[in-house]
Formats: C-alpha cells, sequence, structure tokens
C-alpha cells in the first residue's frame, strides 16, 4: 500500500472500522482507484466512482480526518458559529439541514460551534481560526460593520455570512432581502385599508434591521400611511417582554390598526398581547408576519405571512464557503433571497364573526 493512503487504513482496521482496503476487496478495484473515486476524480469513470460511492455508503465508510489532514493539511469541516440564543419555530434546525443537505454530496462535514450573544462573538471564530479546527466559516447575525468578516478577511480564511455588511469588503454571503418583505407587508396592510402601522424589528446593531426599517418607512412614505412607533421591543427579545409591550401598545388612544413583525416567533407573542386587550386580529388590526417555520397560520388563521427559506439559506452559504476554499470569484458566491408575496390564509379556514 502506497503512503498516500496508509493512514485511512491501519489505524482504522484495528478499531474494525471499514477502511479503503474494505473497499477495494468489496468493489473488485485498487485502493488507489477507489480512492480517486471518492474524491470524484475525472479519470474515473462516472459508473466506477459511483458504485465505489454506493458501496461506500451502504457500509458506513468514512475516511480517518486525522490522516486526510496529515495528507492534505484539510480538516474536511465546515463550522457553523451559531447563537445559543437564535429564534425558535424552526430556523436553527431549518439553517442547519439546509447546511448538511449540501454538504452530503461534498467531502465536508457540519460542525456547530455556539456561542452566546452576551459573549463577545469573535472568540468563537478566533478559536477556529487559530486552532486550524476547519476550512471554512458560516456565520449568522451579521452587522454593518462587522468584524468577524474584517478579521477573517485580514487572515485569508474562507468564510460565508447569512447577511450583508455595509464595511466595502467582498465577500460571500447568502441574505433574504428585507427591504423587500418590509415593503410588501406595508403594502399588503394598505390595500387591508389600515393606516396606522407599526414595526416590530430586528436589534438595530443587526444589518437586517437597516434593510427592514429602510423598507418599512420607504413604502411607509410611499402609500401616505402614518407609524405608531413600537415601545421598546426588538424581535430577540423574550416573548413575556414582547407581549407585555404590545399590550401598552394596544392601549393607546391613537393605537395601531396594522403590525409588520420581522420574526414568527415573535408574532406569537404579539397576538397574545394583543387578545390580552381583548381585540381581534383581522378584525381590530391585521398582522403581516416574516416566517421561517409555516406555523402561524395554525395558531390565527387571519394573519398574514410572508415566507423567508432558510433552509434554501443554508444549502447557499454551504455553496458559498465551500466555493471560496476553492478559489471561486466572491461575486459568484453572493446571493439573495427575494421574498414570495404575502400568503393569506383562504377566507374558507378563517372562523366568521359570529363563530368567534
Amino acid at each position: 500500500m502506497d503512503k498516500e493512503h496508509r493512514h485511512d487504513t491501519d489505524d482504522d482496521a484495528e478499531a474494525g472500522r471499514p477502511t479503503l482496503k474494505t473497499l477495494a476487496f468489496m468493489t473488485g478495484l485498487g485502493v488507489t482507484t477507489v480512492s480517486r473515486a471518492l474524491k470524484n476524480a475525472p479519470e474515473i469513470g462516472a459508473e466506477t466512482r459511483r458504485r465505489v460511492q454506493l458501496v461506500a455508503k451502504q457500509i458506513g465508510y468514512r475516511p480517518n480526518r486525522a490522516g486526510v489532514r496529515l495528507r492534505t493539511g484539510k480538516t474536511n469541516v465546515i463550522s457553523l458559529v451559531l447563537d445559543t440564543e437564535e429564534q425558535i419555530g424552526g430556523f436553527v434546525s431549518d439553517m442547519i439541514y439546509g447546511i448538511s443537505e449540501a454538504l452530503s454530496a461534498t467531502p465536508y462535514h457540519l460542525i456547530v460551534t455556539p456561542y452566546s450573544r452576551n459573549n463577545d462573538p469573535l472568540e468563537p471564530v478566533r478559536y477556529v481560526v487559530e486552532t486550524g479546527s476547519a476550512d471554512g466559516i458560516i456565520v449568522s447575525r451579521t452587522e454593518p460593520d462587522d468584524k468577524r468578516v474584517r478579521y477573517m478577511t485580514e487572515r485569508g480564511f474562507p468564510f460565508a455570512t447569512h447577511g450583508r455588511t455595509e464595511m466595502g469588503l467582498e465577500h460571500p454571503y447568502h441574505d433574504f432581502d428585507n427591504f423587500a418583505f418590509a415593503a410588501e407587508a406595508v403594502r399588503k396592510l394598505a390595500a387591508l385599508g389600515r393606516r396606522r402601522l407599526a414595526l416590530l424589528a430586528p436589534p438595530a446593531n443587526l444589518s437586517y434591521y437597516h434593510h427592514m426599517r429602510d423598507g418599512f418607512a420607504e413604502a411607509l412614505a410611499d402609500c401616505g400611511l402614518t407609524e405608531v412607533p413600537f415601545p421598546a421591543a426588538t424581535v430577540d427579545h423574550s416573548i413575556e417582554h414582547i407581549r407585555a409591550r404590545t399590550r401598552e401598545l394596544m392601549q393607546r388612544r391613537l393605537r395601531p390598526d396594522g403590525i409588520v413583525s420581522g420574526a414568527g416567533a415573535a408574532t406569537f407573542a404579539l397576538v397574545a398581547g394583543v387578545e390580552d386587550e381583548d381585540l381581534r386580529i383581522g378584525d381590530d388590526l391585521d398582522i403581516v408576519s416574516k416566517q421561517a417555520s409555516r406555523l402561524l397560520h395554525f395558531l390565527r388563521p387571519q394573519l398574514h405571512v410572508i415566507n423567508e427559506d432558510v433552509r434554501l439559506a443554508g444549502a447557499e452559504l454551504a455553496r458559498a464557503v465551500i466555493g471560496r476554499i476553492d478559489g471561486a470569484p466572491i461575486g459568484s458566491l453572493q446571493t439573495l433571497s427575494r421574498p414570495a408575496e404575502v400568503e393569506s390564509c383562504p377566507a374558507a379556514a378563517i372562523p366568521d364573526a359570529a363563530a368567534r
């Protein structure tokens, strides 16, 4: 056996794990051919590659990462640096699913590197870069002037961000068009006859706050509507906090008759706060909410929603970071998802006033 493959067989064989030699025996091919087929080498025929990869999957073959790193200097790992307090409603699981699905046809594996938003978000990024524990990093909760982006750019470390920056630094990203979301939400509320609107937005330090806020303000002016400021709450606050602030908002003499919500989880609290004041969604006011989980119509059919495909975001981010590892031009690794039109529950599914 040549030196190239020794690390991937000897130690694993002693542990009883399938090795390249196991695959070679089962397919009747040489170890070198099997190794190259697993790497999708172009000199290996498509049928041979398919056969080897199928057998590898069936017997649970996994390359020895320590051996791979010794031979290539790569870990074949992508690190998702994730806030442990990310919103509920499927966001985290859908993001991980989308990334994992995109990585499944590659040699790369996903690890999640958690951090708390109470700590410095640069620390987990610095750890991964300095220890070389991954080949690329995906980060979320992107800020307009994001020190993580600057740090990784200066060190030439491959990465992709969920969200855009305003730093004058070109980098891979995938983003949802929150400007378009907010503008579409305002137009929907205007079409429903609502005139006084409130926005429950993300925290002001995040990039997508500015996009959402700008889209809301521009559409508000275009439609000739009035803003009712939301009292001291963001989509990041607890459900209890948002519920209490919503009650305060609904107690105002000139309360809003329409609300745009930047997150599905926050909308659960909005609905509770509105109903605490004996007001009805769809009658006394309307809500248009962004959601990642498609749960809101089960909560109240009267809600209007715009869906954000977080699985797609995960897949795009995986492709972007791998593209950067492979040296693809940054401009080809920047994608933006536009929202579809507002979804309203069919009228037949909404109980009439007498039934409520």
